[in-house]
């Protein structure tokens, strides 16, 4: 039995979908924090990002999802299995920076020389001033921290995926102090064990497989033989098209995985080429 930690919080919701991608289904029942998973091999528990690192290295689980932003911030000895490039509203990489107020005279880490910073990566925060040379006060934020410059705080240190809340409490990035991603990871006491290896193996290879397909459809299409090559030079294709006979000899049935957001430039092109009877699908999983 696997013991696997589902992030409670921001990225729940996104890992339950792209765990369904996957193949799995996982249960979420009002207030308990053991979801159900229709795999028998997997025993799910939730727990906070925040705190994920310090359980799977302690050993209280054997694997889960969490940020490499806390896992720098706890300095957890864990085996990082998988890098998941996905966040809270989709595909993509988060950000932890530096932010003060728009009007302030704050313009580089220089300038928090003595002043007072709220943040929740407290750990982070203090290594990042300590790089800079800089002698500042970091406090732990309990939430809310964009609204706490000017009064309670000169800066905040904080993620964000867009920006948006930032600026909409009038604060201006002054730099990033890193870039996280969703990570898989393992104790390493369990990694050692063969089959909690495989099992964790093949959880991340099927996790990957739907962020892979996350942005990607796959192309069907009849072409006669005489216009084939026209087709495929106006083809993108994430290795090789699948090039198919059909039961009329003049004819091929031809088929692909592309970006979606070519989709729809691309089909016109391939009907002026000669392709008919086109079909778009959508993809679970692509595992190269």
């Amino acid at each position: 039995m696997i013991k696997l930690g589902i992030p409670k919080g921001s990225l729940q919701d996104s890992t339950v979908k792209l765990f369904k991608k996957a193949g799995f289904s996982i249960d979420i029942n009002g207030r308990s924090y053991f979801p159900e998973i229709d795999d028998p091999q997997i025993a799910c528990m939730l727990i906070r990002a925040q705190e994920m690192s310090r359980y799977v290295e302690e050993g209280v689980l054997d694997c889960g999802l969490t940020g490499k932003d806390w896992i720098e911030e706890n300095s957890s000895d864990v085996i990082e299995v998988a890098d998941l490039v996905y966040a809270k509203r989709g595909l993509g990489k988060v950000k932890w920076v530096l932010a003060a107020p728009e009007n302030s005279n704050i313009r580089s880490v220089k300038d928090l020389q003595g002043k007072r910073i709220a943040t929740e990566a407290v750990n982070l925060t203090k290594k990042y001033l300590k790089k800079n040379k800089v002698d500042a006060k970091v406090e732990f934020s309990w939430g809310a921290t964009e609204v706490k410059p000017p009064t309670l705080a000169d800066a905040i240190v904080e993620i964000t995926e867009t920006g948006s809340s930032l600026r909409a409490n009038n604060l201006k990035i002054i730099d990033t102090l890193l870039e996280s991603t969703t990570r898989l990871i393992a104790n390493k006491g369990s990694w050692k064990d063969a089959a909690k290896q495989k099992k964790i193996k093949n959880i991340a290879m099927l996790l990957q497989g739907a962020i892979n397909a996350e942005e990607k459809v796959g192309l069907m299409m009849n072409v006669r033989k005489k216009d084939l090559d026209k087709v495929l030079k106006a083809l993108p294709a994430l290795q090789k098209p699948t090039i198919s006979e059909l039961s009329d000899p003049s004819w091929v049935d031809v088929n692909t995985i592309i970006d979606e957001k070519v989709v729809r430039d691309l089909i016109p092109q391939l009907k002026d080429a000669g392709a008919s009877g086109i079909v778009e699908y959508p993809l679970n999983k692509v595992i190269p």
